[in-house]
């Protein structure tokens, strides 16, 4: 079974669709792809969409609506920026951290 599921761009707010399974394991969206995460695009079938880490999104594309000043949803055009929804991963039954990590806190790993 699948569902249409909505993600907002993290930085406009226009909202952007995509056919996923109805058993989602996602983790956050970012605005910066996730070092050594292979990411699908939402055109890819759905096979590949949920074999990758996460899904690639460009706003604009896809069907994009926001919400106009009433309240009501109304067609947008998006920015163009790119945005990644990066799913829940497991490596022997152990959750995996994205890395760098999806927080803004500091980082001691020491790399650029």
């Amino acid at each position: 079974m699948t569902v249409t599921v909505s993600y907002t761009c993290p930085n406009c707010g226009a909202l952007t669709y995509v056919e996923r399974r109805a058993d989602l394991a996602d983790k956050s969206v970012t605005t910066t792809p996730q070092a050594g995460w292979e990411y699908a695009t939402p055109d890819d079938d759905l096979e590949s969409i949920e074999s990758a880490d996460g899904i690639a999104f460009r706003c604009g594309e896809n069907g994009d609506e926001g919400e106009g000043e009433d309240g009501a949803e109304e067609s947008v055009d998006g920015c163009g920026r790119p945005f990644y929804l990066n799913f829940v991963r497991f490596e022997h039954g152990v959750e995996l951290e994205p890395d760098p990590p999806t927080y803004d806190g500091p980082r001691f790993d020491f790399r650029p």
